[in-house]
């Protein structure tokens, strides 16, 4: 049996679940067949991820395995000191002293880390290029810092310093209501071109950030894939539902006896640009053709 604590919630989880799936189907496991699965959702409330977490080590699963960054990893490996996790996360796990190093995570505990926040820089870059280098552009964050350990700490206030000094204004939004107030006061300051933060928090309310994007006629870029899908202008970042997949396959490979300790954390070896061409029409855009070249995947 495994165990799985997901931070969001499952109507917004569908293709991490699906690909999951196929990474577990690759090792030889098919849900119904000879292995169960046992979930547990979050449905965004950092605070409810303990008890869920202690609730699935009742369960006395094989493996579990936690999709919701560091905080549903540090709430599972709370609970169990035994039991293996396996774990996809944004924020470096060694660096926030989750693991002992990537290539020898030691311990219970191992999975895929995506490097969302490193990729800020890049993601403005491309964002620049698309709506002109003379646009004001705002930065959406949820500055919730009650559920992070001090490294990740440490890293978001370094995202957020450097935020201040190369984009025009910083919003905060930790609500649907924030959210909604952000993109007006966007607007009213003028701001052209909105990058929206790697986090949970929104991947989750991806449908109400790209509707309010269009309903402000603001170009925004994105970090997951979920995003474009829903008609978002642009995204570029780790293939999230590859490192799915791979979560898929580590978690078979410990039910077959793997040690998660002698696991390395797998990391990215490939970033995707995708732009929504029917999203750039309506905001009135030419997507530049070197975004066109270099785009991984367009939808028209």
């Amino acid at each position: 049996m495994i165990g799985f604590l997901h931070s969001q919630s499952f109507d917004s989880s569908r293709l991490d679940v699906a690909n999951f799936r196929e990474g577990l189907k690759e090792q030889g496991y098919i849900l119904g067949r000879n292995v169960v699965i046992e979930y547990r959702w979050g449905n965004n409330d950092p605070a409810a991820l303990p008890a869920l977490a202690a609730d699935l080590v009742q369960l006395q699963p094989q493996v579990i395995v936690t999709d919701g960054g560091l905080v549903a990893a540090r709430a599972a490996k709370a609970a169990t000191a035994t039991i293996p996790i396996v774990f996809i996360t944004g924020l470096d796990p060694a660096e926030n002293g989750f693991v002992t190093s990537l290539n020898r995570p030691g311990g219970n505990a191992t999975g895929v880390v995506n490097y969302l926040r490193e990729l800020v820089p890049k993601r403005l870059e491309l964002l620049r290029e698309l709506v002109g280098s003379s646009t004001k552009v705002a930065y959406l964050m949820n500055e919730d810092l009650r559920n992070l350990g001090l490294g990740a700490r440490k890293q978001f206030e370094e995202e957020k310093n450097w935020s201040l000094q190369h984009m025009d204004l910083v919003l905060d939004a930790r609500s649907d209501d924030q959210i909604t107030a952000s993109f007006a006061t966007a607007t009213k300051q003028g701001i052209g071109a909105l990058l929206v933060e790697a986090d949970p928090f929104f991947t989750d309310r991806r449908n109400l950030v790209v509707a309010l994007a269009a309903q402000y006629a603001l170009p925004a870029g994105y970090q997951a894939h979920e995003f474009v899908d829903a008609g978002g202008l642009m995204v570029y970042g780790p293939n999230r539902l590859e490192s799915l997949r791979q979560v898929g396959v580590y978690a078979g490979r410990i039910l077959k006896g793997a040690n998660p300790a002698e696991m390395p954390v797998l990391t990215p070896n490939k970033f995707e640009l995708a732009i929504n061409l029917k999203t750039a029409k309506a905001l009135g855009l030419t997507v530049p053709a070197s975004l066109l070249v270099s785009a991984d995947q367009i939808i028209r």
